[in-house]
Order: structure tokens, then sequence, then C-alpha cells
């Protein structure tokens, strides 16, 4: 079995299966559907006439088969929603190539420099102030609150 795939179309669902010699099985609304009503009709020819189908039971089965069949819509709309949005972030992604980025956060992680025992920044940062400022200062403490640094105009 293989999997076949085909990303320009937005309506689907992204895998349908193939067998060894090729051809689709994907279930689609309208061949379950088809399948249900072959199978009741079927049901109805080959009831026992001393014991026939309920109208409830009936109406249950209807009633199954309508909440499958809407599942099955529901899934291919959401696999055409998640290949939207796989897409629009790749491309976005794209779009930061050669840029700087920055994100919040709290912590800086450092690491060991060339030097035993040295600690580096392995990531460079930024600040953005609320508002302007005539001077900024920067602490950098350890895990443990002990002032490593202090930066900035004193």
């Amino acid at each position: 079995m293989s999997i076949a795939v085909n990303m320009n179309d937005p309506t689907n669902t992204g895998v349908k299966t193939t067998t060894g010699s090729g051809s689709m099985t994907g279930s689609n609304a309208a061949d379950l559907q088809s399948s249900f009503l072959t199978l009741l009709v079927a049901q109805l020819k080959n009831q026992d006439p001393t014991n026939p189908l309920q109208n409830n039971e009936l109406t249950t089965q209807l009633a199954q088969i309508s909440t499958v069949s809407g599942i099955e819509k529901l899934n291919t709309t959401l696999g055409a929603i998640s290949g939207q949005i796989d897409n629009s972030q790749s491309l976005q992604a794209t779009t930061l190539i050669g840029h700087g980025v920055m994100v919040p956060g709290t912590t800086i992680l450092a690491g060991k420099g060339a030097e035993e025992g040295a600690v580096t920044s392995t990531t460079p940062f930024g600040v953005e102030l609320q508002q302007p400022a005539d001077k900024v200062t920067a602490t950098i403490t350890d895990k443990d609150g002990r002032v490593v640094r202090t930066l900035g105009d004193r």
C-alpha cells in the first residue's frame, strides 16, 4: 500500500490509500452513502417476514449514516484548513530569512565558552523599552539571584 497526496487541492484531506495494483480506494461521503443504501435495500429484501424491520430501527440507521456523512465532510474541511495553515506558516517563516527576530521572554540561555568555566551568551538579544529612557542599566544574575555583572550607564 502507498500514499498519494495532492497538495494543490484545497478540498483534499491530503491522504488516499492505494492498493498494490495502484487503484485508488479512498472513502468519501458519496461512496459511503451508496454503500449504506445498497446494504439497506439488501436488508429490507432479506428480512424475516415474521419479524420485519421496525420504523425506529430504520430511523436509527438513517440517522447513523447522516452522522457518518457529516463527520466525513467535517474531516475533509478540517484537512483543508490544516493544510492551508501549514502552508501559511511555511510562507511566513520564509519571510524571516536574513532578518533579526525578537520574541518575548524573561531568560537568556548561556553556555560554556572556549575557556574552561567561561560563560558566554549563545544567542544575541535585545530589549524593547516601554517608553524612551535617558539611562538604562542591565543587571545579570546567576540562578541563585547573585549579581554577576552590571551593564549600562552608571
